[in-house]
């Protein structure tokens, strides 16, 4: 026979079990189960909701206490999250995969790099490409280890709107996929700045003795 305590005796018990480290966590429900004899492991384990190895562990950390009086440690030894790069070992060079084909910059400065992608759209792609579950803080790190840099919207974009713009990038990313596969030389070059020679406006003032007439 399973052994209860009240409805009120269980919120207690939880609301305090909350509050504690993982140590004092693992000892309370190991005393708590104690208490409650051999159907005590399996009712705290429901009530508390955990792991019924966890319970077993504080019984043991309970009876080597008088072994580890100066132990201050509230972790287990290799307990705790483990980060990302330790759970896929790849992740940096799959990271960048993600991103190469979504990658803007400064031609003049190779520091200054961006993407348009999302932190959410990046974490996507890990997972429908490669099935790597990171979340939307480890993407930020990873943006930032890798040198991107959050960048203000500036106030240039076109309202000319082309037809079939996304098909003519999608068409230049497969034909530069090709070209290196086969090994072949790729040229980047950005034509978006235009600049007028000849006689024409400038912005800005300066001294002359007569009217500045230009085209």
């Amino acid at each position: 026979m399973i052994v209860r305590h009240t409805k009120e005796v269980e919120q207690l018990m939880k609301e305090f079990y909350e509050g504690l480290s993982e140590k004092k966590k693992r000892h309370y429900v190991a005393i708590e189960a104690k208490k409650l004899g051999r159907s005590g492991i399996t009712y705290i384990s429901k009530l508390l909701a955990c792991s019924r190895s966890t319970i077993h562990t504080g019984l043991k950390e309970l009876r080597l206490l008088p072994e580890k009086k100066h132990d201050t440690r509230i972790r287990r030894k290799g307990g705790g999250r483990k980060k990302s790069e330790e759970i896929h070992e790849n992740l940096n060079e799959v990271f960048l995969a993600t991103l190469k084909d979504d990658i803007a910059g400064d031609p003049m400065n190779e520091q200054i790099r961006w993407t348009h992608l999302t932190h959410e759209q990046i974490r996507q792609r890990l997972i429908n490409q490669f099935d790597i579950h990171i979340s939307v803080p480890v993407v930020k790190k990873l943006l930032k280890k890798h040198g991107f840099k959050r960048r203000k919207a500036q106030k240039k974009q076109t309202l000319k709107q082309v037809p079939g713009r996304d098909q003519q990038f999608n068409y230049i990313a497969q034909l530069r996929a090709e070209y290196q596969q086969t090994g072949n030389p790729i040229i980047s070059m950005d034509t978006k700045k235009k600049e007028m020679i000849g006689n024409f406006y400038r912005e800005g003032k300066l001294y002359t003795k007569t009217p500045l007439i230009v085209n």
